[in-house]
């Protein structure tokens, strides 16, 4: 479906095309629309709103759905917290979500886990389009503009102004249309399996466990070179993240990342010093000067054995940065060029992104230290056969799904094979 006006350009979306919804904000009307919902037909189309920015955490502050039959419904999810009624009544419905990873925990949290799944920015990547956010989507697929002015926005305010309802009723108002052009053209180009196995991936997927030193991905710690400094960052990370969490505020509201690395390199022992960093100026910061101080004092004050490692301490389970490859293995790093080049041209030749095709992880995995053939334990590799089959049992291993393995698992053996006699010495690195 493509829109063309009089002029064969572009159509803009500005008015959902029954009106704008009000917002289901009681158990009477949950019910009513869950009820509505339920008698409609085909696929669901579903978005959520977050705050991110402005509150702490990724929860729903809105939460829109449209289907055939049923129009467009706007949930407000902090006075209906609970939607695993609705949940119940979609039964195995598909549901439509646009970058599905980002807006299924928000609404697992509220009770919404749909079964069955059409990522419409999934399926983008897997047709080859260069740009993939839903509003170049839709214009690109369907000749609509969709204005996307505020995707920013604080949804945690109350109540929620007429032009933000309006924008979070068009973001679902074409969805569904769009999932229909795209599933269309996934047949056509054969990919239709690859974005069930995708999209039933992204399902299955887990939530990941809490990172180790979640203060380590404190933007710009790469300045910080001490592993005093490296304290200073987490004592004062920490400090942050309790009083933002029981402020329910954005932790980099409450303090700016920059702030952070500065103090690490300035060890601020009161009042004065800690002034002089222009991110401790901000309101919130100011009120909470006592607890940066006793941060930093506390990071001062460890012993040697307290501090952390500069390289994140605890062993990593995956191979090195691949950067140092050359200098610390040669072999693997010869390896890991020839699979890259292999998994390239694959990705160039079925229009895919490359980390849609092999993620980056299972390659580097895979180079450093690449599978025996079935069989052979302790021998060398060479059979061409028991080599695929060791690659693909491999890439099986690292979460690798079926399309991809079938794809990519000849052309990596044969890479790694080439590698592998080609020893390079002193002038190759």
């Amino acid at each position: 479906m493509t829109a063309d006006n009089e002029a064969g350009g572009i159509v803009p979306l500005l008015e959902p095309r029954d009106g704008l919804p009000p917002v289901v904000a009681t158990d009477a009307a949950l019910a009513e629309v869950t009820d509505r919902l339920a008698r409609g037909q085909g696929p669901v189309a579903v978005d959520a709103e977050r705050a991110s920015g402005y509150r702490y955490g990724q929860r729903a502050y809105l939460v829109q759905l449209r289907r055939s039959g049923a129009g467009t419904v706007l949930i407000d999810p902090i006075a209906c917290p609970d939607l695993s009624g609705l949940d119940a009544a979609l039964g195995d419905a598909e549901a439509v979500l646009h970058a599905a990873s980002q807006d299924l925990p928000c609404l697992a949290e509220i009770g919404f886990r749909p079964q069955r799944l059409f990522d419409t920015e999934l399926a983008g990547r897997l047709l080859g389009y260069p740009r993939v956010a839903l509003g170049t989507l839709v214009e690109e697929v369907l000749g609509f503009h969709l204005e996307k002015g505020h995707s920013a926005a604080d949804w945690s305010a109350r109540p929620l102004r007429e032009e933000l309802l309006r924008y979070a009723a068009l973001d679902v108002e074409e969805l569904i249309e769009l999932r229909d052009a795209l599933a269309d053209e996934l047949d056509a180009q054969g990919k239709s399996e690859w974005a069930r196995q995708e999209f039933a991936a992204v399902l299955a997927a887990r939530p990941a466990p809490a990172r180790p030193d979640p203060w380590r991905r404190t933007s710009g710690i790469h300045r910080v070179q001490s592993r005093r400094g490296l304290a200073v960052v987490r004592e004062l990370w920490t400090a942050r993240d309790r009083i933002a969490q029981r402020a329910d505020l954005s932790p980099r509201r409450v303090l700016p990342d920059t702030a952070i690395v500065e103090a690490a390199r300035a060890y601020p022992a009161n009042h004065a010093q800690l002034a002089r960093i222009s991110g401790f100026a901000g309101r919130q910061a100011r009120r909470h000067e006592k607890d940066w101080l006793a941060a930093v004092a506390r990071a001062r004050a460890s012993a040697d054995v307290e501090l952390p490692e500069a390289a994140g301490g605890a062993i990593s389970n995956g191979p090195p940065p691949a950067h140092r490859w050359a200098e610390r293995d040669p072999a693997a790093a010869e390896r890991l060029a020839a699979a890259r080049a292999a998994v390239t041209a694959l990705a160039e030749e079925n229009r895919l992104p490359v980390e849609n095709l092999l993620s980056p992880d299972a390659l580097r995995r895979l180079s450093w230290d690449p599978p025996r053939p079935s069989g052979e334990p302790g021998g060398e590799p060479g059979d061409e056969q028991g080599d695929e089959q060791a690659v693909a049992q491999a890439l099986a291993d690292y979460g690798a799904r079926p399309w991809q393995i079938e794809l990519t698992a000849a052309p990596l053996a044969q890479a790694l094979s080439q590698a592998r006699n080609h020893v390079p010495d002193a002038g190759d690195t």
